[in-house]
């Protein structure tokens, strides 16, 4: 007996010594993610200054602003080249010639759909650029017509399914459509930002969503991320994607990026008693001010986080947005008259949490997100009651299911403090700066 009680008793330390590891792991990759945010949203505020200073920009009128990025989308109906690599520098203005992908027609049903989740699953060959133009074209087109908020229902179908962040995740992607099904005014989904950026694939997730949202009206809705911005692509990697994939039409297709990530919808609401947003609110956020703003010019909602403690103060992590407390999310709620809100923006262990007694909801569909193992996705199915169902999945299942949990905690561990070894080198001559200044006898103290 008592040899067992030993037993039990160094089993639950050696996994208390691993939960330990997994979350300073968990620290450290948050603490990197989010001082690369910090520095992007600096460099933002310092580009939106120095063109606020601009005379001539200063002085054009808000609607000129408009239509000059209007006019210059609308320019781009010209050619565009194919990529293969023995016609890298001609200029073709089909899939003529080397092209040996689907031909595209448009407008797209669900026969082209499956036959482009089909060309992004085998990876065999790259959708022509012509067909992407087309794809963000059409898109663009119908987006603006969208109110900046939606409004999704269950009365038709009987449910909702909410995806959090994807982040290029094109795996993840596939894995919630064989489990759930494609989307349909039967089965509807609302995809809540954060589409591109990190992921190897953003470029066809981006398109895959738009595919849908184009083949199945009333079945997607697209909420904005505070990564469908330009600004954080040069950083975490979605520019420098395109330009591998297209680098003969990468830059005509990132301005019709632009176009799709200016007309996104801020968030949506299901059943008018739900708000869904990417990151969450403040204590001056309003939904009637949000349903009449300039959708390009808003941050609370995209980038903030909620937080265990009263009251609502600047986001110091991220550089953007605000921590909200239950209070705040209390008087939101009882002003709009809603349930509970839904946000993404984090991301979570179990690809989901449940915060301020049940009213804040994170949900986040990428899994393996810092490294293979260091998380699930999960998404979320809402009933006509608004009754939660959390679906957890794993995209390389086949990879981690032969892991013990120590061996994946060892393995983002590892990743964690390779990242962190990466930003002490590029800190080091800061780093030793400020070492002298606090030890200049070299004492080691």
């Amino acid at each position: 007996m008592k040899a067992a009680i030993l037993i039990q008793r160094w089993y639950r330390r050696f996994l208390a010594r691993i939960e330990i590891r997994r979350r300073y792991t968990w620290t450290i990759f948050q603490s990197i993610e989010y001082a690369g945010e910090q520095d992007q949203v600096r460099l933002y505020n310092f580009f939106n200054a120095l063109l606020t200073h601009i005379p001539e920009t200063a002085g054009r009128p808000l609607d000129s602003q408009n239509t000059s990025r209007s006019s210059s989308a609308e320019a781009l109906n010209m050619k565009f080249s194919d990529e293969s690599d023995d016609l890298a520098d001609e200029g073709i203005t089909g899939p003529e010639r080397g092209y040996q992908g689907p031909d595209i027609k448009f407008p797209l049903d669900k026969k082209e759909l499956e036959v482009i989740i089909d060309l992004f699953r085998k990876k065999k060959n790259r959708l022509h650029a012509k067909y992407v133009a087309g794809i963000l074209r059409e898109a663009t087109s119908k987006l603006k017509r969208l109110p900046n908020l939606n409004q999704a229902s269950t009365a038709i179908s009987k449910q909702v399914t909410i995806c959090g962040d994807l982040h290029g995740k094109l795996d993840d992607l596939l894995v919630v459509f064989h489990k759930n099904g494609l989307p349909s005014p039967e089965n509807p989904y609302v995809f809540n930002g954060d589409f591109v950026d990190r992921g190897k694939k953003g470029l066809e997730v981006l398109l895959l969503l738009l595919c849908t949202f184009l083949v199945f009206p009333g079945g997607v809705f697209l909420n904005r991320g505070n990564h469908e911005d330009t600004v954080m692509n040069a950083r975490y990697g979605f520019i420098r994607e395109v330009h591998q994939k297209y680098k003969h039409n990468a830059e005509r297709l990132l301005k019709l990026i632009d176009e799709v990530y200016r007309w996104l919808p801020l968030g949506t609401i299901v059943n008018n008693r739900v708000l869904v947003v990417h990151g969450g609110i403040s204590d001056s956020t309003d939904l009637d001010l949000i349903r009449s703003l300039d959708r390009g010019k808003v941050f609370d909602i995209l980038w903030s986080d909620p937080q265990h403690t009263e009251g609502c103060r600047p986001n110091s992590l991220r550089g953007a947005g605000t921590y909200f407390g239950p209070d705040v999310t209390s008087k939101f709620l009882q002003r709009y008259k809603l349930q509970y809100l839904v946000r993404s923006h984090e991301c979570k262990p179990d690809g989901h949490e449940i915060m301020h007694g049940g009213k804040v909801i994170t949900i986040f569909s990428a899994s393996n997100y810092y490294e293979i193992g260091s998380n699930k996705g999960a998404y979320l199915k809402l009933d006509p009651q608004l009754d939660t169902h959390f679906v957890m999945y794993t995209a390389a299942a086949s990879k981690t299911r032969k892991l013990t949990f120590r061996q994946r905690v060892g393995l983002v561990e590892s990743s964690a403090l390779r990242e962190l070894a990466a930003k002490l080198r590029e800190r080091r001559i800061e780093l030793e700066r400020e070492f002298k200044s606090r030890d200049p006898e070299n004492k080691g103290k």
